[in-house]
């Protein structure tokens, strides 16, 4: 059965439109234009109460029954259980695998995120003290990247998985944080790597706006 996203044209969005290719699960899409305030309509609040896309609809849920699911590491992590794909059996395997992506949820998403806020700032004042707090924080965390991924093909390891599914969305965004790829060699790395993926193409393909 086919899985609704709702999701629009952001990092966090892109996450999820390319872990479903990724695991070739059919879906369908509907976009909810945050900047018109579409999170906020009733029916979306249903699927996703922290008014925040994106979300999914499993019509075949656990139990065949349907279920929706918010937050994008939580739809990551469903996705995976449910198609036994990105998400390692092995129990050092699947810690290394949740480590790197609560380090996504918790860090490199949330700090560029507030770099992108300071930076669409128009007065200057306001912006500088912000863009350069978190733009420093962003690359930090490219740095913690970079030393990671210089003796793992992938952040959990040497496949690919969920955590990457999880920071490639962010990664997207680089220019947007004012970051050269050319100076974390080993993040560019593994970065064409993953955009030369068929289905993270696709994933970034999708219209999303």
């Amino acid at each position: 059965m086919t899985i609704q996203l709702y999701a629009f044209d952001t990092p966090n969005g892109r996450k999820i439109s390319v872990a479903l290719e990724e695991m070739g699960l059919p879906y369908d899409v509907h976009v909810i234009d945050i900047g018109k305030g579409e999170q906020f309509d009733p029916a979306f609040l249903k699927i996703s109460p922290n008014n925040r896309i994106p979300a999914i609809v499993d019509p075949d849920g656990p139990g065949g029954q349907p279920i929706s699911v918010f937050e994008s590491g939580a739809i990551l992590i469903y996705l995976a259980e449910k198609t036994g794909k990105f998400l390692p059996k092995d129990p050092r395997g699947r810690v290394a695998v949740m480590e790197w992506l609560m380090f996504q949820m918790g860090g490199f998403g949330p700090m560029p995120g507030q770099a992108h806020h300071f930076l669409g700032l128009t007065n200057e004042a306001d912006k500088r003290y912000g863009a350069e707090r978190y733009l420093a924080e962003t690359r930090r965390l490219y740095g913690v990247m970079d030393r990671r991924l210089a003796d793992h093909a992938f952040f959990a390891g040497e496949e690919i998985s969920i955590a990457d599914l999880a920071i490639v969305g962010w990664a997207w965004r680089h220019e947007k944080h004012k970051v050269d790829l050319a100076e974390f060699p080993h993040v560019l790395r593994w970065y064409r790597a993953m955009m030369a993926r068929p289905a993270v193409a696709r994933g970034f393909r999708v219209a999303l706006k």
